[in-house]
């Protein structure tokens, strides 16, 4: 048997980390949020159940909300477990957005309900782990369980950047889900900062230096 043939990958992958084996419980990883100058940075772990297939998963960004919201559903349904993981602003702010990602990827780890034998995260770094892990460039389109992680993680971003949204309507994070579009960037320098906004990063920390705070 291929490796992850019962995970139906729609890019063969092999880890170099790690040996599979049929049966092994195997963790998608992905995270959503390092853009943007508010709010959390969410990840989420997702470990897939090979006898309930998922159709139609993808990198996140590319399926429309309808379908995410469709999935979403059916992830978490079919999965055999999942969970979520975040870093507030403030730990952005004291540990940089790198390693707030990584934290926020062991924090969804950790969450599982089941232990998983290894794991799988997009991109091109790994955090620290109790198991094997490896990472895969543009996993998000390659391993299912990363692309049903990115679409958990956005899902759960874009609903906290619409109730961001509801407090602070003038901010318009319902259109830019905090990232920093001319919209943003001209709401922040007319209205200031917020308490959930990054104070590390460039255009909050200017904001703030000119005292424009919420």
């Amino acid at each position: 048997m291929d490796p992850f043939a019962e995970y139906g990958l729609a890019d063969p992958f092999i880890p170099s980390r790690f040996s599979w084996s049929p049966g092994m419980r195997v963790a998608g990883v992905d995270e959503v949020g390092r853009g943007p100058l508010v709010g959390a940075v969410v990840t989420a772990a997702v470990i897939l159940d090979p006898d309930q297939p998922i159709t139609g998963l993808a990198d996140s960004k590319k399926l429309t909300e309808k379908k995410r919201l469709l999935l979403e559903d059916e992830i978490k349904s079919k999965a055999l477990c999942w969970a979520l993981g975040r870093a507030e602003p403030a730990e952005i702010d004291e540990l940089n957005i790198l390693h707030a990602t990584m934290l926020a990827m062991q924090r969804a780890v950790q969450a599982l309900s089941l232990d998983a034998h290894a794991v799988l995260i997009d991109g091109n770094r790994v955090p620290g782990l109790h198991c094997p892990a490896e990472a895969v460039v543009k996993g998000d389109g390659r391993v299912p369980a990363i692309s049903a992680a990115s679409i958990l993680a956005k899902v759960a971003r874009d609903r906290e950047m619409q109730q961001l949204h509801e407090q602070y309507p003038q901010y318009g994070f319902d259109r830019h889900k905090g990232y920093p579009t001319k919209i943003h960037l001209a709401a922040l320098n007319e209205h200031g900062a917020l308490a959930e906004h990054r104070r590390s990063f460039g255009p909050v920390s200017a904001a703030i230096a000119q005292g424009k705070l919420f």
